[in-house]
């Protein structure tokens, strides 16, 4: 596989000598490392005493975006500006967080739909990927002082059951902060590289990885240098943030603090949650933790902090024998125990770890460095340096289809494995629509027309169903000769069709490294053109559903209801051509505040007349 090395200022394709460096975008702090006289370096501060980068973005009233240290100070003086947890934010709907929107600081818009999250600040609204590539970008600014070069090529890691729209978003972000992510990685495997346990042949790998928002087990065989992940699980919203929760509900608990008065108040809200944070650090060392907030003097003993974080201990040890009854496995035949993760240095955790395994507990390395550490492991693979692990061969560029707008929907990401087979739902966006078009592209820029047609066909006579209906699931399949099949389905009828393309890999080196090269060049551009699209696309599917929702509820509506929701209708409608996001997004939160109660109004009285009559 020829690599294609291009110079970002020069705008050309250059003989490579950059380094490529590993980073670990983590939920709480993340952290970018590098290679140097052949070992895996973590790149510290000015001062020269800390590698972690809180992940919090903060915009300061006067504009200036903040990261980091400087964002951190932020989370009480001006909390609804400061965002933190982005990780968890990855890739989500509205629906996915509904219940967990009230435990933050900052203001996700209301909306419960499937449409992905997005964090409104003033009058602007910022998306997870826009988020995350600013934490990105000082970790490149970082590493960039540290070398005195530019750095454009990186490796960055996800949890290992990040499904495809998390991934595509992390290679996003990394994509607007000006680099070019050669692969993403999981977690538990860059653990492994760290630790070099490529070198244990035949062995088999447990990873227990409890981070600041995020868990997972994963149980790895390792031969001769091939990585095989025979089993993962875990849970995306479990980690070091819900141990500074459990510390916060003990302590209203035991000192009388109404949940509603930590909720109104959002700057106790934030000092609250660092205290719990300190401490839980504290208690990782200490038998008693006490400081004084707000004139209250808040304690807790080493005890009592095992004990109500017990259950959280539980939850992770039944993923565990989980993933080991998954991997076929028993627990006498994991022969290392690896721990991942800043919140691994809390005593309980390793010492029921210890009794589950029956064995020691490998945390030689620093446990929130681990995973930084052995991407730039991988980078060091990627750069040609590290002849001891299999590459297996990828795809050169990202495939995927046309969606509304024009947009590039990537199916398979650059740099996957192949073989593949990559799999996504999709629906129809028209009442009554019979067939669907399916336009396959290839490439890394955000709009299709910028990215090389591969092929084309038709899903033919699909049943005729409102918009939205149809469940539509299209896969690509690339065999080991780099042949690519795609194909479609309508699951509820059965109806089907392919094509096969044999050229999609028959391109030159010098005509992939411009693709390449345009994409991380136009990445700003191209994300605020994506961002209008979507915006757009989600504005003319609300202004349909308004309509019907006035056809089918105008029993329930009253004439000023129906008038005020046609008025915030056509607001909408009026915003889509300005062709301005914000203005989109505010008029879109404008409709949807006042839709809502009426929505529940009206699924409250259709639930009551399905179950009219019937005994219960």
């Amino acid at each position: 596989m020829a690599k294609i090395p291009i110079d970002l200022k020069a705008g050309e394709i250059k003989k490579d000598n950059s380094v490529i460096v590993g980073i670990d975008l983590g939920t709480t702090n993340s952290l970018v490392s590098y290679i140097k006289d052949g070992k895996a370096i973590a790149v510290k501060d000015k001062s020269g005493t800390n590698t972690l980068v809180p992940s919090i973005v903060s915009f300061a009233p006067s504009g200036e975006i903040l990261v980091g240290e400087q964002a951190r100070m932020n989370l009480i003086l001006h909390p609804e500006r400061t965002i933190y947890s982005v990780k968890r934010l990855l890739g989500k709907s509205y629906a996915d967080i509904q219940g967990r929107r009230s435990k933050l600081g900052y203001t996700i818009i209301e909306d419960d739909t499937d449409a992905l999250v997005k964090i409104q600040i003033d009058d602007k609204f910022y998306t997870p990927v826009e988020l995350s590539a600013e934490i990105l970008k000082f970790l490149k600014q970082r590493v960039e002082e540290e070398l005195g070069l530019p750095v454009t090529k990186a490796v960055i890691t996800v949890p290992a059951y990040f499904n495809d729209t998390q991934r595509q978003s992390t290679k996003d972000a990394g994509k607007l902060a000006g680099l070019d992510v050669l692969r993403i990685i999981n977690e538990p495997t860059a653990a492994s590289l760290a630790y070099g346990l490529d070198n244990l042949n035949d062995g088999k790998i447990a990873i227990y990885d409890l981070g600041g928002g995020t868990f997972d087990i994963s149980i790895l065989e390792i031969t001769d240098g091939v990585f095989e992940v025979l089993s993962t699980h875990g849970d995306t919203y479990l980690g070091g943030d819900d141990i500074d929760n459990a510390i916060i509900e003990f302590w209203m608990d035991k000192y009388g603090i109404a949940e509603i008065a930590v909720m109104d108040n959002k700057e106790f809200s934030q000092a609250i949650r660092l205290t719990a944070e300190k401490a839980k650090k504290h208690l990782s060392f200490n038998d008693k933790f006490s400081e004084t907030l707000g004139g209250v003097l808040f304690e807790i003993n080493r005890s009592e902090f095992d004990s109500i974080i017990t259950p959280i201990v539980d939850r992770t040890i039944l993923s565990v024998n989980q993933a080991l009854k998954d991997a076929k496995l028993s627990i006498e035949q994991v022969d290392e125990l690896v721990l991942v993760g800043g919140s691994t240095r809390i005593p309980i955790i390793k010492s029921r770890l210890s009794e589950f395994f029956k064995k020691n507990v490998n945390d030689t390395l620093d446990p929130d460095e681990v995973v930084s550490l052995g991407a730039a492991v991988q980078a060091d693979v990627l750069a040609g340096k590290n002849k001891r692990i299999l590459l297996l061969d990828v795809t050169p560029l990202s495939m995927g289809i046309e969606t509304m707008g024009g947009l590039m929907d990537v199916i398979v990401p650059r740099n996957s494995t192949i073989p593949i087979k990559v799999g996504r739902k999709y629906t129809t966006s028209m009442d009554g629509q019979k067939n669907l078009k399916v336009a396959i592209y290839q490439g890394e820029r955000d709009l299709v027309k910028d990215n090389r047609k591969l092929g084309e066909f038709i899903l033919k006579d699909i049943p005729p169903m409102s918009a939205g209906i149809p469940k539509i699931e299209v896969h690509f399949i690339i065999d080991s000769d780099g042949i690519l099949q795609v194909r479609a389905k309508e699951e509820r009828s059965g109806t089907e069709s392919d094509i096969e393309i044999n050229n999609h890999l028959g391109i030159s080196e010098e005509e992939m490294g411009r693709m390449l090269l345009e994409s991380i060049q136009h990445a700003e551009a191209d994300m605020k053109v994506k961002a209008l699209q979507e915006s757009v696309n989600e504005a003319n599917y609300i202004v349909n559903a308004s309509k019907k929702f006035i056809q089918q509820n105008t029993s329930i509506l009253s004439e000023d209801e129906i008038q005020e929701i046609q008025e915030r209708t056509s607001k909408l409608k009026e915003s889509i051509s300005s062709q301005d996001k914000n203005s989109i997004q505010s008029a879109i939160q404008n409709l949807n505040a006042y839709t809502t109660p009426l929505a529940h109004r009206a699924l409250d009285k259709n639930i009551g007349d399905a179950i009219k009559g019937i005994s219960l």
